[in-house]
């Protein structure tokens, strides 16, 4: 049984790190999407380092953290 739950936490560990490191451009798609599905027109939206974030709205996060995508109206 120890085996079990260790093998499932080893399995859930590499799933959430997968993920944390996605893409930038696939990040980049799936948060276009859903602002295109509210009806919204005039906006851009542009990966910048983590380090370079000023006062930018933030609205995703790609490469494990170290890039972020920024969303602004225009």
């Amino acid at each position: 049984m120890k085996k079990h739950i260790a093998a499932l936490a080893v399995l859930l560990s590499l799933t959430a790190s997968a993920a944390w490191a996605t893409p930038c451009d696939t990040v980049k798609e799936q948060i276009d999407a859903k602002i295109k599905a509210k009806g919204v027109k005039a906006y851009s939206l542009d990966v910048v380092a983590a380090a370079d974030i000023k006062e930018q709205k933030v609205v995703g996060s790609c490469e494990a953290g170290a890039k972020k995508i920024v969303y602004k109206r225009n």
